[in-house]
């Protein structure tokens, strides 16, 4: 952590009761971050969240997430408006990375900043297009059924097939956090997919949406949006998955925001191709 002279700034972990904070900062940037995200969030790693703070008052925000010795992933990249250009988020940046060590790390970084990521040896990997809109009253297709904890040992397994790292303690908090509503599809006796939802500051979001193929996404997409009938959802979608972003638009929702997923070096390999609908651009 920094040390510094009073007026300066301090870098220190942030806490679970300071993530109204951050998720305030995120949700005036228009980032829509879910309302019930913090106890998922510090449950993959409580040591990740970083506050820079000018006597006493945090002004300055990241995360870097540890998933694991090879993974992390880096978010909630902020800084109060009105105190930007002075360099705080670049201190609390590189205060933060330290926490990742020697391991491959991942961000979801909104147009403005990507140039300023590849200085910092990230590389583009692929970009994500939010899509949103809102939908009819739908029925949910056979096969498909609200997840239970019987469902999760299946939900993990498959979780970690489709992502770069194993997450089992962001799941069990994300698959039954307040308002959250996940559903599995199965092909017998065998997952094919699974998809929540949750709601948002300004919208509900779907995420994750992982699924074997498009069928699979699209009855999945139909359950989670039934529960949302006539209110706005939105859903991240990878743009090289063609089939996903094909559904989104099917749906009739606009795209409405960019990220592009960039890493600092190799991740394991994963299923991409079931990626229908990105988790959180917070934590992957």
């Amino acid at each position: 952590m920094t040390s510094a002279a009073p007026h300066d700034l301090v870098v220190t972990q942030a806490t679970l009761a300071d993530w109204p904070v951050i998720a305030g900062w995120a949700a005036a940037e228009g980032w829509n971050p879910g309302l019930s995200d913090g106890p998922a969030f510090f449950a993959q790693d409580p040591d990740g969240f970083f506050l820079g703070r000018i006597d006493g008052e945090p002004v300055s925000a990241v995360s870097v997430v540890n998933y694991g010795s090879d993974y992390a992933f880096l978010g909630c990249y902020l800084v109060r408006p009105g105190l930007r250009g002075h360099g705080h988020g670049l201190t609390t940046w590189k205060t933060a990375l330290a926490h990742a060590g020697n391991r491959t790390v991942g961000l979801d970084g909104v147009v403005a900043q990507q140039d300023n990521y590849r200085q910092s040896g990230f590389e583009l990997a692929y970009r994500t297009i939010r899509f949103t809109g809102t939908v009819p009253q739908l029925e949910a297709p056979a096969g498909v059924r609200p997840a239970g904890p019987a469902d999760h040992t299946a939900i993990t397994a498959y979780d970690s097939a489709c992502c770069p790292a194993d997450r089992p303690r962001f799941l069990a908090e994300w698959l039954t956090g307040p308002g959250h509503r996940a559903f599995v599809r199965h092909d017998g006796a065998r997952l094919t997919g699974y998809g929540v939802l949750r709601p948002g500051h300004d919208t509900l979001r779907i995420g994750p949406l992982f699924a074997d193929t498009a069928a699979d996404a699209r009855a999945l997409f139909a359950a989670l949006t039934s529960e949302a009938a006539g209110r706005p959802v939105a859903i991240d979608v990878p743009e090289p998955n063609a089939a996903g972003v094909a559904l989104a638009e099917e749906a009739g929702f606009q795209a409405s925001f960019e990220t592009a997923r960039m890493y600092t070096g190799p991740v394991r390999e994963h299923a991409r191709h079931r990626v229908f609908g990105v988790t959180t651009l917070e934590l992957g």
